[in-house]
């Protein structure tokens, strides 16, 4: 999805209930999100992995997970941190409890990844972690920071 489509709110909480505009708490930096699930596989042993290898490779990068819960129970940070092998997260990570932007972006599934621009804008929506969406992803991320760097 290319998009001119201008994003003002997109609320998370983290693991104190705090409730958070991701928008607010990052102004000014490109954003890649990414809508996953721990009970996806693919999200786990894929996209997951992959987050923390862009967020490595474009330092301009601001990657941050958010964990959508799609049951009637709170997420708590250990549910979440249970797939890591680190005590610490390798990224920024939030609650989705309802899956309000989950389906405020109209995602297909997890994982989902969004890129949002500097100037908040929704650059691309990509969903999957196969191959193909890992190659669509690092190529809009290249032509993003790219023409971001020449101003």
């Amino acid at each position: 999805m290319l998009g001119n489509n201008k994003v003002n709110l997109i609320s998370v909480t983290d693991f104190e209930n705090n409730e958070i505009n991701l928008l607010d708490k990052y102004k000014g930096k490109t954003l890649l999100i990414i809508i996953y699930r721990n009970q996806c596989l693919g999200c786990a042993g894929r996209a997951i992995p992959l987050a923390n290898d862009f967020q490595e490779e474009f330092k301009e990068l601001q990657v941050i997970g958010i964990h959508t819960n799609f049951g009637k129970e709170k997420t708590t940070k250990g549910e979440v941190g249970s797939i890591f092998r680190k005590d610490e997260f390798p990224f920024p990570i939030y609650v989705d409890e309802k899956h309000e932007v989950f389906d405020q972006f109209q995602s297909e599934g997890t994982p989902q990844w969004l890129i949002i621009t500097s100037e908040k804008i929704l650059y691309r929506s990509i969903f999957g972690s196969q191959v193909g969406a890992q190659n669509r992803i690092k190529y809009a991320l290249e032509d993003l920071l790219n023409v971001q760097s020449q101003f």
